[in-house]
């Protein structure tokens, strides 16, 4: 097989998700942000000038099929690669081709999936050729491109994030496949039951072809009923994906309804409660990092600084369900909402921060007192900027009696700490602070 394909029409047996990639922008699902009228790949479409790209987003999120559309809207012939199977010859030898493909006033774009397992050395081949304008490279990558892709390289190209696809989105591309008679399952009659394009969008976390691939298997291991339909149900969905269905409706209510049960029996103090809530989206096929996503926010919001060790559990919980994945996941699962649900709770700071917001919001951007700002430059100093400054370290302590709220609300204390664990010694603390200012 050549290392380099050119694009082709997905053969006949392929998968239905590489049968179902779109082959236009209009009909592109999701990434609004990005791809719709007067945003950037738009205009790139619309003016046929595509800059080198990195494309980062969460696997199925569109980013081989976009780089496939811009490269044939803007008339460039397409390459592609994975850099998993490739290294700098192949490199080199895509960049001769592509001046070739120059000479003969033809645009080539590179593609590169997974371009952050090249290492730096192999990332430094593409710039010169980028740097020159012979090829427009466009990267696809899962990984934070800050982190994986070189700063020579990453100055030359444009960040564009994807998001994972809404559900609205992958619901969209669901019933294209079933209706599609031509690359989808419309050949063969086919019924779906209540709730199963519901079930696999909620189920397939943003991943378009993990839906795809799901309505497929479902098709299959769905016989044909004496009148050749096939009619697809919420098991088949379930076997699938290998997953049980919370009980959806269109909306997702019950989806809503069982985290907020979660959330209010922890803030209950109510661990019974919690570890059943729990145990009800664990074993219905929740997406374990959302129910880590609360815990994180709860942490935070409700138990707070009454034992500020809630936050690094949370943290914990989600790293070690990241790490050892589903399913013994519910272990750090449970040991966190138990930890969570016991907590003394305290929402004071984030009590605190929507009375600063409502200030903000009321007296717009108030003036930073002078003697706290920065002054970098003379004539910041001449204005006053920094001038009657006490630096703290300077004084017994480390305290000092300093303004450093704006005129109109200096006299607002936002925090209030409640009496209750943690919270209660920094209440004790605050006062002791303020009397030595006095002092």
């Amino acid at each position: 097989m050549e290392l380099f394909e050119r694009e082709r029409p997905a053969a006949p047996h392929a998968p239905l998700a590489e049968r179902m990639r779109p082959r236009r922008i209009e009909d592109f699902a999701g990434q609004e942000r990005i791809v719709g009228p007067g945003k950037l790949l738009e205009r790139a479409i619309k003016q046929k000038e595509l800059p080198s790209l990195i494309l980062w987003g969460p696997p199925g999120s569109g980013k081989t099929t976009l780089a496939r559309i811009l490269a044939e809207a803007t008339g460039a012939e397409f390459v592609e690669y994975s850099a998993v199977l490739s290294g700098v010859k192949e490199i080199r030898e895509a960049a001769k081709d592509a001046e070739a493909a120059m000479r003969r006033g033809a645009r080539t774009v590179l593609f590169i999936d997974e371009i952050h397992r090249f290492n730096k050395s192999q990332q430094d081949a593409f710039l010169h050729s980028v740097e020159e304008g012979v090829i427009t490279l466009i990267g696809a990558t899962t990984e934070n491109p800050s982190f994986e892709v070189n700063s020579p390289l990453l100055s030359r190209c444009k960040v564009v994030v994807l998001e994972p696809l809404s559900l609205e989105s992958i619901k969209l591309i669901v019933n294209r496949a079933i209706t599609d008679k031509k690359n989808g399952l419309g050949k063969t009659p086919v019924k779906l039951a209540e709730g199963v394009v519901d079930f696999i969008a909620q189920s397939s976390d943003g991943d378009g072809r993990a839906a795809l691939n799901a309505i497929e298997a479902a098709f299959m291991i769905t016989e044909p009923d004496a009148q050749g339909v096939r009619r697809i149900t919420i098991e088949a969905a379930q076997e699938a994906l290998q997953k049980k269905a919370l009980l959806y409706d269109k909306a997702g209510e019950e989806h809503y309804n069982v985290i907020s049960a979660f959330i209010k029996s922890m803030r209950a103090s109510d661990p019974d409660a919690a570890l059943y809530w729990l145990a009800r989206m664990v074993e219905a096929g929740e997406d374990p990092l959302f129910i880590c996503r609360r815990m994180v926010i709860f942490a935070s919001e409700d138990v707070g600084n009454a034992d500020p060790r809630a936050l690094s559990v949370a943290i914990a919980v989600k790293d070690s369900v990241h790490f050892v994945g589903m399913p013994e996941g519910f272990i750090p699962l449970a040991q966190g909402a138990t930890y969570l649900a016991t907590a003394p709770k305290s929402n004071a700071s984030y009590a605190a921060y929507l009375e600063a917001m409502a200030d903000v919001r009321k007296h717009g951007a108030l003036p930073v007192p002078l003697h706290i700002r920065n002054a970098p430059t003379r004539l910041m100093k001449d204005l006053g900027y920094g001038k009657g400054y006490k630096y703290p370290h300077s004084f017994t302590e480390a305290l000092v009696d300093q303004q450093c709220l704006p005129d109109v609300v200096k006299e607002k204390r936002y925090y209030k700490p409640t009496g209750r664990g943690y919270d209660k010694v920094i209440a004790d603390r605050m006062k002791e602070i303020e009397r030595k200012k006095k002092s």
